[in-house]
């Protein structure tokens, strides 16, 4: 069939896989199918009506409903022995200006395939220039909102008080490096009779809502204190203060006063951590006392503790972030009694901070973490 080959490409490959669909299912079966070409006209006179192949299934072949197919070239059925594909109108070979015409479009389509395909890429290129130009805005606002904050959380804290007879050192840490500021606090100064009072406050919660609640409990403590309040009655009376003001605030509380001439220490406790005393020859207790913290029900603490801190005697006082960083907060303060008796002759500036590396080796949660330490002279250079 020499006018098949005519045709265009396109045409011809659609309906080579249409025959082939057709008769497939007669051929598996052994049956026998015919082809037919007749070219353009009506009954044989060239010239009008479009061409049509035909394949005839010879008995017992049947052929197959060409819409069930979805053929690549629609077909008719004729009858009930055989398919027709009409061809396109103009089917014959195309000429030299169509392939031209072509070829144009295929070197016109290719070369808008490169265009897409460079700015495409100038494009990705720009949006990973944007995401890590973006990625260093945020870390440079990051950085500036952190030190922003650590200006502040350094102005809110008070810095160590001189007191003759007594060393002072602090350390906290947040619990996000981002966002330093959080529930753990601390206040000291020293009455008129020349005792230093210790607040230690941990407020629930992290940043600047915990922050506020924990300067609102130091602050009432304070004037507390300053009014000549009895050390055992403070806890519940801040509780009454600052409940009508703020009912969700919850907060547990450790106070201390020490008579630096004497050493005479008394403690109140409010649901906090019990201080640590080591004695200068390395031994070491906790000073438990029960109380309910703010916030909580039947706040305040029983009673007071009253103990005795010698010359080289070290208190440590800190919060659960210290202790806590392990899954047994019994284990935990094992540990931290270990390494108090470490570094309890170290300079007092730096042994807060060396107490709270040797507890945070392992942190299973992260937490904000206050060390406060107390260190009583050496008999040799009290006043």
């Amino acid at each position: 069939m020499t006018e098949i080959r005519a045709l265009p490409p396109e045409t011809r490959s659609r309906l080579v896989l249409s025959v082939v669909h057709v008769a497939e299912a007669a051929l598996g079966r052994g049956g026998e199918v015919v082809l037919g070409y007749r070219p353009p006209g009506t009954a044989g006179a060239p010239g009008s009506g479009p061409a049509r192949l035909t394949a005839w299934f010879a008995p017992p072949a049947v052929p197959p409903h060409p819409e069930e197919l979805d053929l690549p070239l629609p077909a008719e059925l004729l009858g009930d022995s055989a398919v027709v594909w009409r061809l396109p109108k103009g089917s014959g070979a195309p000429d030299e200006d169509e392939l031209k015409a072509a070829l144009a479009r295929i070197d016109e389509l290719t070369a808008e395939q490169r265009r897409l395909k460079h700015e495409l890429a100038e494009t990705n290129s720009g949006v990973l220039a944007l995401y890590v130009q973006l990625e260093e805005q945020e870390e440079e606002v990051r950085r500036a909102h952190g030190k922003v904050l650590r200006e502040l959380e350094d102005a809110l804290r008070p810095p160590p008080v001189r007191v003759p007879g007594l060393e002072l050192g602090i350390h906290y840490a947040p619990a996000d490096s981002d966002a330093p500021t959080g529930g753990d606090h601390y206040d000291w100064f020293t009455l008129a009779d020349g005792t230093l009072h210790i607040t230690v406050v941990d407020a629930l919660g992290h940043g600047v809502k915990s922050t506020r609640s924990a300067l609102n409990v130091t602050h009432a403590v304070r004037t507390l204190a300053l009014e000549g309040h009895p050390l055992d009655s403070i806890i519940a009376r801040t509780d009454e203060i600052l409940l009508p003001f703020d009912r969700e605030l919850m907060a547990t509380v450790l106070l201390v006063r020490i008579d630096p001439a004497t050493g005479e220490t008394e403690i109140a406790n409010g649901s906090h951590p019990p201080g640590l005393l080591v004695r200068a020859d390395g031994t070491g207790e906790f000073l438990e006392i029960r109380g309910r913290g703010i916030g909580f029900p039947m706040p305040g603490s029983d009673g007071t503790l009253r103990t005795r801190m010698d010359p080289d005697d070290l208190l440590v006082l800190y919060t659960d972030g210290l202790t806590e960083s392990r899954r047994d907060p019994s284990e935990g303060e094992l540990r931290l009694l270990a390494a108090a008796r470490r570094h309890r002759r170290r300079p007092m500036t730096e042994i807060p901070g060396a107490l709270a590396a040797d507890m945070h080796t392992v942190i299973l949660h992260s937490d904000d973490t206050l060390a406060l330490a107390v260190r009583r002279a050496p008999a040799a250079e009290e006043p």
